[in-house]
């Protein structure tokens, strides 16, 4: 008896092992690179980062993607000036595939992390749970490609919450990474445009203008997104409303 208490006592605390890492991590990101994850830092260190990748293009990728992938998993600052720096590195194609193939691996490790520790058993309570809680959970399960979309397409919900809700209602790794993938694609390459002309801006000593994605040519677009990926719940609330 006292055997079993204490392996389910370690398999509890084992659960938790990779929220702990993840939280040390940013603990310790914070504290040693939140000073040279800025604009700032950006600009002091262009002409090195630059001839750095002209020598060693590979190398270059291979880092940036880890790096990217880090930032976001360790939930740390600088995710748009890496996304800038990826347009300023590698022009606005490549650079933003590089960019949303590094927040979708990073955004990946932290939702397992969270998911390890959390989302198994949420998830269970909530399934387990009735009256409205349970309504919402299932609307949530039938219409998880549509809700996965629209919180990746809305600029107004933050990258970290998006990859925290997923977790927490047990979605598969696969559906999380292919609406990760695809659905930040539309603001990924905005923002790397953006920082495919950085090089301009530098000279003239001014910043970018990161509110670009609430101008109407761009965000118009992005919501015409969000109402397509709204369209199936639409379309399954009418049919549940005719009885079909």
């Amino acid at each position: 008896m006292t055997d079993a208490v204490t392996e389910n006592s370690r398999s509890s605390l084992a659960r938790f092992v990779p929220i702990a890492a993840i939280a040390a991590g940013a603990a310790l990101g914070w504290w040693l690179f939140g000073d040279y994850l800025g604009f700032e830092a950006l600009a002091e260190n262009r002409e090195a980062l630059i001839a750095f990748r002209d020598a060693n293009y590979v190398a270059t990728v291979a880092a940036f993607v880890a790096v990217y992938a880090l930032i976001v998993a360790f939930s740390l600052p600088g995710a748009t000036v890496a996304t800038l720096t990826g347009g300023f590195l590698f022009a606005t194609f490549p650079g933003a595939l590089f960019n949303i193939a590094a927040a979708t691996l990073g955004a990946s490790a932290i939702f397992l992390a969270v998911r390890a520790g959390f989302g198994a058993r949420l998830a269970a309570r909530l399934e387990g749970s009735e009256g409205l809680v349970k309504k919402i959970k299932d609307g949530l399960d039938e219409n998880q490609w549509s809700m996965l979309f629209l919180i990746r397409l809305v600029p107004v919900v933050p990258f970290f919450v998006a990859n925290l809700v997923p977790a927490f209602l047990d979605v598969p790794l696969r559906r999380f990474a292919v609406s990760t993938f695809f659905g930040i694609m539309p603001g990924a390459i905005v923002y790397t445009s953006v920082g495919a002309g950085l090089g301009e801006v530098f000279a003239r000593g001014e910043t970018p203008d990161l509110g670009i994605i609430f101008q109407p040519q761009i965000l118009l677009p992005i919501l015409g997104l969000c109402a397509l990926a709204l369209l199936p719940v639409g379309l399954r609330l009418l049919r549940g409303r005719r009885g079909l």
